[in-house]
């Protein structure tokens, strides 16, 4: 059964999971790999998410406030064995209750053309494309999304 944590980016299970994620990247995003790792440090992330089946992490996401009341969904990982079974969708469902809770509106996120299981995910989970964002503006391989909680 799937047992989902909150917690910060101090926790070791976070960590690992976001060292396995930043590998992945760097395979799919090859040569541009640098410019993205500038924008997804993990130091005083307060809102992360870990997913445990039985007892072991196959999973997080976290968050961090992006607009006055919007956050950006930031390091949403699934370790390959899990993929296809629920897990991103329930992180990613987990973490925006929370944001709800603390009373944010909206979320919005970016990921890569290089991660089409990324964005089937946020579309089939409401999420909307939108012009790039700040850092990713201009830049080809981001897509950008948003949602409304």
């Amino acid at each position: 059964m799937l047992h989902l944590v909150r917690t910060t980016s101090d926790h070791p299970d976070f960590r690992a999971l976001v060292q396995l994620l930043d590998h992945d990247l760097a395979v799919r995003d090859g040569a541009d790999h640098a410019f993205y790792a500038q924008f997804n440090k993990i130091d005083a992330i307060r809102h992360a998410v870990v997913a445990y089946l039985h007892d072991e992490p196959v999973g997080c996401g976290a968050f961090k406030p992006y607009a006055e009341k919007q956050v950006e969904i930031k390091r949403m990982y699934v370790q390959p064995a899990h993929r296809g079974q629920g897990v991103a969708s329930a992180v990613l469902a987990a973490l925006e209750t929370w944001a709800t809770e603390l009373g944010y509106y909206g979320c919005v996120l970016e990921t890569g053309l290089k991660q089409p299981e990324a964005i089937r995910l946020y579309e089939k989970s409401g999420y909307q494309r939108t012009p790039n964002y700040g850092q990713y503006i201009g830049i080809e391989n981001s897509v950008c999304m948003e949602k409304a909680l």
